[in-house]
């Protein structure tokens, strides 16, 4: 049996589901939580996008509208590596990109090498 690596707000984002996130939010869980490398805003976004990629629907943003309300740190954590406003960039997840920018000011993003993350074993380049 393969063990899940995520804590339970990642796995609520993971999952799409937004109420568990909310509830977990709500509870005083943080929202600038790292886990497998990743901030719960970059995972969402990372998540949102590759659905959008893989389904070929529109961008569902909700779990970031939702992290961006409990104040989530865009910034990358730690520095030097892609941060969610890149992630935003390269998916081409325009609603999280604004929304980022309303919050702090947005640089340019650089477009990440392939292979964004290594774990995400369905991305499609």
């Amino acid at each position: 049996m393969i063990e899940n690596p995520w804590t339970p707000a990642h796995q609520a984002v993971e999952s799409s589901d937004h109420a568990e996130l909310v509830r977990l939010l709500d509870e005083g869980g943080d929202v600038n939580e790292v886990c497998c490398g990743m901030t719960l805003l970059e995972h969402a976004i990372d998540l949102e996008g590759d659905s959008a990629l893989q389904s070929g629907t529109p961008i569902d943003s909700r779990l970031t509208v939702i992290l961006l309300a409990y104040g989530a740190d865009p910034s990358p954590q730690p520095p030097g590596r892609m941060s969610a406003v890149d992630l935003a960039d390269y998916y081409g997840h325009d609603i999280a990109y604004r929304l980022i920018g309303r919050i702090t000011p947005v640089a340019p993003a650089s477009r990440p090498p392939s292979g964004l993350w290594p774990w995400r074993r369905s991305r499609k380049d």
